[in-house]
């Protein structure tokens, strides 16, 4: 399950996809190939994002993560 406390080291890891997705909301997550430091609400937060739009991003990650679980390629 993905919380705001998760790193985006661990978040990239678990979900791939989710670099694409934090890019399109502004939030570049990666830096030179490598995982930027600290967690997805401290990222989140330094680009302004609102504790509401934190919480939406969490849910579609979560989405994410449990529609990777599930196919049986991953």
């Amino acid at each position: 399950m993905i919380t705001k406390n998760i790193t985006i080291e661990d978040l990239v890891e678990k979900i791939p996809n989710s670099v694409s997705f934090l890019r399109m909301k502004g939030l570049i997550c990666i830096q030179c190939g490598e995982p930027i430091w600290g967690t997805l609400e401290e990222l989140a937060k330094s680009k302004g994002f609102s504790d509401k739009e934190i919480s939406e991003m969490i849910l579609d990650l979560n989405t994410m993560s449990n529609s990777s679980n599930s196919n049986p390629l991953n």
